[in-house]
């Protein structure tokens, strides 16, 4: 008899399972795999620039070698945080947008620097390089933007109901969004 109850459950539960949009989380879940992924291709792209722009500033402004240092160091940084889907949560994502964080500032000090040395501006590499670096930046954003659109949408379908009840039970569970940096949170100074 419990041998026909267990056969009984698990054909009842076979038609729930199929109406519970299940399918739908799978797909929702690999949507945000992927937005992630092209994040990650994103902001690969634009360490694999760092090293030719730094070369082509060291050129010009060798004695400015606390700032090519620190660019160094913040892309060693930045690419030395690994996440996956898989071990993507709030603290390994902090962890991760920290670092890129860093490498920003650093190249933002690199490009001032740069304003320093009018023959580096005019430097057709350099040029080249900072056109890239400006696309990529773009595609950062549109990433990480896809990325926001693809968490929102996967995250509401695991907590409308029924799907709630059972999302945990199959292992869905909310994925982390990008946060703001505090900096972003005040206007900048705009000096004449």
């Amino acid at each position: 008899m419990s041998l026909f109850r267990h056969i009984l459950v698990l054909v009842a539960l076979v038609p729930l399972l199929s109406s519970c949009n299940y399918n739908s989380l799978v797909e929702q879940k690999q949507g945000v795999e992927q937005q992630w992924a092209e994040v990650q291709n994103q902001y690969q792209r634009r360490a694999d620039l760092i090293p030719n722009l730094v070369s082509t500033v060291k050129g010009y402004a060798s004695h400015e070698s606390s700032t090519l240092e620190e660019v160094t160091k913040a892309r060693a940084a930045a690419t030395s945080v690994n996440i996956t889907a898989d071990n993507l949560n709030e603290e390994t994502l902090q962890k991760f947008q920290a670092a890129q964080n860093q490498l920003t500032g650093a190249l933002k000090q690199l490009l001032a620097v740069s304003e320093a040395y009018p023959d580096l501006k005019a430097n057709e590499n350099f040029r080249d390089l900072q056109v890239q670096l400006e696309g990529t930046e773009n595609r950062i954003a549109t990433a990480r933007g896809r990325y926001t659109q693809a968490v929102a949408a996967y995250n509401t379908a695991i907590k409308k109901f029924p799907t709630v009840i059972y999302a945990g039970w199959f292992g869905f569970s909310p994925k982390p969004q990008f946060q703001a940096d505090d900096s972003a949170q005040s206007a900048p100074e705009v000096k004449f």
